[in-house]
């Protein structure tokens, strides 16, 4: 292998794949990525096992060649060195890396001892916008668990409903809940006349949002155990979880009586004043509603209290509600509109949370005993 590629193209390559790259992994392949070069197209693909990125690599090739190449540690040479980057290997273990007056000898692995890429076998496609999705994942994934015991909780939910023609993203960990849809027009290219449910892990979700900006359409491809997701030039595949997701229709209240409408900025900006005071563990703060005004209270018996109030549209009889207020917060920052309206029937039945000018979004969250 003997290859010249551009620095500022080769650092953003290998940029994108270090989230991927493992760095405690028992396994030393997979801090590596490989690198394959040929005069026909190049490319660096890095996997763990559970998610798989590969990118094409813009270079000159003067001879080709394969080679698992240790992933961070050329990442932070590319990143200091100038100019043009020369790579070329001295055996099957070594490779010569060089920049101007600087020069690297890397330690490498066999390309044939690189994890295969998944195969996908039969599989289903659809495509659809890329901003869209990309807005579709912000707006679900905060509310996914993160290490939660049960184990699809740690995923996003994408449904494809054939009945309504849509695709509808759905995040929970259990207290709370982000549902949005999207409808698939005749360009979706989906003809399935059944709903397919994919349980996407949360950190892979988050990592293909990174490639998403920029792109028009992005190609998604449906298979048993993974889900690949083209990406302009960037393919990224990543395993489904497997297991049933919890049936997300059943959890959003429906006719509820009590509707408190507040501004969405002004009720964040007293949340995060008020929640100073509040126990760190549980961020308690408590929301009474009376006569079109919302007042808020926390207090911890160590440090003190705080309150602060909010203009709200209300008028129902007082009602005191409690609620965890960073799910709050990271709910409310998540939607888009001025005004958010609270739906609920009594204290602790699960809330609902409708953002004005949303009406494809919805967030649920359950109330805390106050």
């Amino acid at each position: 292998m003997k290859i010249t590629i551009a620095k500022t193209e080769f650092q953003q390559r290998l940029s994108d794949i270090q989230p991927v790259v493992e760095k405690k992994s028992t396994m030393p392949i997979l801090s590596h990525f490989l690198l394959k070069t040929a005069k026909s197209g190049s490319t660096i693909t890095a996997t763990d096992l559970e998610t798989a990125i590969r990118e094409p690599i813009a270079a000159e090739v003067a001879a080709e060649g394969a080679l698992s190449v240790p992933a961070r540690k050329l990442f932070e040479i590319v990143r200091e060195v100038e100019g043009d980057i020369q790579i070329e290997t001295e055996d099957s273990q070594w490779i010569r890396v060089k920049a101007g007056p600087a020069s690297f000898r890397i330690a490498c692995l066999p390309a044939e001892d690189y994890p295969l890429w998944p195969d996908l076998g039969a599989s289903e496609q659809i495509e659809v916008d890329a901003r869209e999705l990309a807005r579709m994942i912000e707006k679900t994934a905060y509310a996914a668990g993160e290490s939660d015991t049960r184990y699809t909780l740690n995923g996003i939910l994408f449904h494809l409903r054939a009945a309504e023609r849509d695709l509808t993203i759905v995040g929970t960990d259990g207290h709370r809940m982000a549902v949005i849809s999207m409808p698939l027009d005749a360009a979706a290219g989906w003809t399935g006349t059944e709903e397919k449910k994919l349980i996407v892990q949360r950190k892979a979700a988050t990592e293909l949002e990174k490639f998403l900006p920029g792109v028009e359409r992005i190609k998604i491809s449906l298979g048993k155990n993974h889900v690949l997701f083209q990406v302009g030039e960037v393919l990224f595949l990543t395993r489904l979880i497997e297991g049933s997701y919890p049936n997300y229709g059943q959890v959003i209240p429906a006719n509820n009586e009590k509707k408190i409408t507040v501004s969405r900025e002004a009720f964040i900006r007293a949340l995060r004043r008020v929640s100073v005071m509040s126990r760190e563990r549980s961020n308690a703060v408590r929301m009474d509603a009376s006569q079109d005004l919302l007042t808020l209270n926390s207090s911890n018996p160590d440090l003190g209290e705080a309150k602060d109030e909010v203009p709200a549209r209300y008028s129902g009889d007082s009602i005191s509600l409690g609620f965890n207020a960073r799910y709050l917060i990271e709910a409310l920052s998540a939607m888009e509109g001025e005004n958010v309206t609270f739906e609920l029937q009594d204290p602790l039945s699960p809330t609902l949370l409708r953002p004005e000018g949303e009406p494809s979004y919805r967030c649920v969250i359950m109330p805390m005993r106050i």
